[in-house]
């Protein structure tokens, strides 16, 4: 299909933007848009583009846009590529060539237009008009029993609000094997195109759950034998003295049962009502005493230390032997299919996705 040409000023079809929108005043000061998501972080940086609920949306990045298309889980109105002097290769042109192939119309803006469209964002000089994605219901997850296997991890996160951290803590549970991830339907960052970006497009291709009670959900898979292990910073006030909730180090964790490990909101970590429904709190002890408001970690970081103690434990997680060989080893065909395998896996493309927002 032949691509359109190049837009001029107009409007976008289903947005109601202006291609070529003046910048803010904070912009022409040389300021980037995006501080007022600091005050509204539950809602999508792009909230101030009016849409209807349930309307589409602009998702941005290469990763993300391209994942998008081979899940087919969106619904996709018209792709954005940059206008270039030179051809597409890489992913660029794989993208266009999944676009073709569904018959979506491919425009050609420039980069300026791109960026007013995408507020600033990292856009990597691709954009995508999508239907939003939602989370579904718990009670659609398939249902697992106990013994069906025994090293089953349930991701649960409670009332996470910034997209970006949301998209990190689902790239670490996408990237080390984490079966699903249930959030709390009420006080959480909804899926928007950010999370999908933050995430490098794990998003796209991995299913999330929601409910709306929490405590009830985590005591219903108590009662089925799961361990649900909640997570705390250094002990302190938060815990009271008389819990009998044990505390464990991270590291001297035993998972031998399916469980489920819970994650709180960022500022406020664990509700008392979720916390209570916890069998086992699991932290991570610091290297050196911390002066006050450095004693925590940000919450996708301690996601990913946490979820990889666990899952190093996992039968067929790579040991350190192997690791060396897929590393060291050209010569071992396995290991050469294996690390281009990884080399694939949209965890692992930060050296790629950096070497596009470079050059697009």
């Amino acid at each position: 299909m032949p691509l359109l040409p190049a837009v001029g000023a107009g409007t976008w079809p289903c947005c109601g933007l202006p291609l070529t929108r003046p910048f803010s005043q904070a912009t022409r000061r040389g300021g980037r848009p995006g501080g007022e998501e600091l005050g509204r972080l539950p809602l999508d940086d792009l909230a101030s583009v009016p849409r209807p609920a349930g309307g589409p949306e602009l998702l941005f990045g290469l990763s993300p846009c391209l994942l998008a298309l081979q899940a087919a889980r969106r619904r996709v109105a018209r792709l954005l590529l940059q206008a270039c002097r030179s051809g597409l290769q890489g992913q660029r042109a794989e993208l266009l060539r999944a676009a073709e192939a569904r018959a979506i119309p491919v425009l050609r803006p420039r980069r300026r237009e791109l960026d007013a469209l995408c507020r600033h964002q990292v856009h990597q000089g691709v954009c995508m008009e999508v239907s939003p994605l939602r989370p579904r219901p718990w009670a659609e997850a398939e249902a697992a029993r106990p013994g069906d296997d025994p090293q089953q991890l349930w991701l649960v996160l409670e009332g996470l609000q910034d997209p970006r951290n949301l998209g990190a803590v689902l790239r670490s549970a996408h990237f080390l094997g984490v079966d699903k991830v249930i959030t709390s339907r009420r006080n959480s960052c909804p899926l928007t195109p950010v999370v999908s970006k933050a995430s490098a497009g794990a998003l796209e291709v991995m299913d999330v759950f929601s409910t709306d009670d929490l405590a009830g959900f985590l005591q219903a898979r108590a009662r089925q034998g799961w361990l649900v292990a909640g997570t705390v910073g250094c002990p302190g006030p938060e815990i009271a003295p008389s819990s009998k909730i044990p505390i464990t180090r991270c590291l001297d964790f035993l998972w031998d049962r399916p469980t489920l490990l819970v994650l709180g909101n960022e500022g406020s970590g664990l509700s008392r009502a979720v916390q209570a429904s916890c069998q086992l709190l699991l932290t991570i002890l610091p290297g050196r005493q911390l002066p006050p408001g450095l004693e925590s970690l940000n919450v996708s970081v301690a996601a990913g230390i946490l979820l990889h103690s666990i899952c190093s434990q996992r039968k067929g997680f790579p040991v350190e032997g192997r690791r060396e060989q897929l590393l060291h080893d050209p010569q071992d065909p396995s290991a050469s299919s294996e690390a281009a395998r990884a080399a694939q896996h949209p965890g692992l493309s930060s050296g790629s996705e950096k070497k596009s927002q470079d050059g697009g």
